[in-house]
């Protein structure tokens, strides 16, 4: 864990400690997404975040029209080539 403070500026900025810069691989121009829950602010890679956000609403959904492994994704694959293709 990296702790660190910083001090909000009349426009509501922040300068990010280079610690947490580091630990986070920021560099300038880099964009984070800011989520505020149960009085935290949280920081994060807004890709990270967008693509966390997507396996957590899409769990169980392959289940429920019979996706249960990768054979059965490869099966859907040549299914919907051949619709495309016209085959």
């Amino acid at each position: 864990m990296v702790f660190n403070t910083a001090k909000v500026m009349s426009k509501g900025q922040i300068t990010l400690p280079i610690d947490i810069r580091k630990s986070m691989g920021l560099a300038t121009g880099d964009r984070v997404a800011l989520i505020y829950e149960q009085g935290r602010v949280i920081m994060v890679n807004p890709a990270v975040y967008a693509m966390e956000t997507l396996q957590k609403e899409m769990d169980g959904e392959f289940a429920k029209v019979g996706i249960n492994s990768e054979d059965d994704i490869m099966d859907l694959v040549r299914e919907v080539r051949k619709e495309v293709e016209g085959v």
